[in-house]
């Protein structure tokens, strides 16, 4: 088991990479309606709504964690929207806070969790953080 230690910050950094990218996809839906519509071709949601804000948080977080660019600060704030967004848009109003799956709400979760662990770890391998932290 210790000579997988070593692929440890590859895997990091390929994870924090591929949640990045699927954060942003998030945003963009919200915004420019690609890939999908999430507004059901409704044109981008309002700029100062909560979905608004939800959209430039992925979208300016999705790429800085993507960089691997201020990871921490970043990963912690995401974190904590996606707590926001599982209380506010999935578990309070289904009145289901303990049943992610019942009131759709476990992809906020696994977000949350991932991006906490991502906080507490570090950025992995192939971050910007790594270049500005050498000098």
């Amino acid at each position: 088991m210790n000579s997988l230690n070593k692929y440890s910050p590859y895997v990091l950094g390929l994870l924090r990479i591929m949640a990045a990218y699927m954060f942003l996809l998030h945003g963009t839906a919200k915004y420019f309606e690609f890939p999908i519509s999430m507004t059901g071709g409704n044109g981008a949601v309002p700029v100062f709504s909560l979905y608004g804000i939800g959209g430039i948080l992925e979208i300016v977080g999705g790429i800085l964690l993507l960089l691997g660019w201020f990871t921490r600060p970043v990963a912690f704030l995401l974190s904590g929207m996606m707590a926001v967004a599982y209380f506010h848009v999935h578990a309070i109003p289904a009145d289901n806070l303990f049943f992610p799956l019942t009131n759709k709400g476990e992809v906020a979760v696994l977000n949350c969790f991932l991006f906490l662990y991502i906080f507490f770890q570090g950025p992995g391998a192939f971050a910007l953080d790594n270049k500005r932290n050498e000098k």
